[in-house]
């Protein structure tokens, strides 16, 4: 990590992250609209096991670097709640994205 010398430089840096987290999520949300062709119905997108264990994963990986595990499982509740109603929409589309 970089060491910032003024204010502006970290705010720089900060909208360097943000910009990369957005193109992040992004890449994530074109992987779940290849998944809806995978599935059967939309139970199997509604996996309440599948969803919990990206739940674990990252609440795993937030204790490991330190970040508060709470926030990073909202954070992913919110996402995986809208990415899923994205999925159901592209499955009902046939896959067609």
């Amino acid at each position: 990590m970089k060491e910032c010398k003024t204010l502006q430089e970290v705010r720089e840096e900060v909208d360097k992250i943000d910009t990369q987290i957005v193109e992040l999520i992004a890449k994530r949300n074109a992987y779940i609209k290849q998944a809806a062709k995978f599935k059967t119905s939309v139970d199997a997108i509604k996996s309440d096991e599948r969803i919990e264990e990206v739940k674990q994963h990252v609440r795993k990986k937030a204790i490991e670097l330190e970040v508060n595990p709470n926030l990073i499982e909202e954070l992913f509740t919110i996402m995986i709640d809208e990415m899923v109603e994205t999925e159901i929409a592209e499955f009902r589309n046939g896959g067609n994205f």
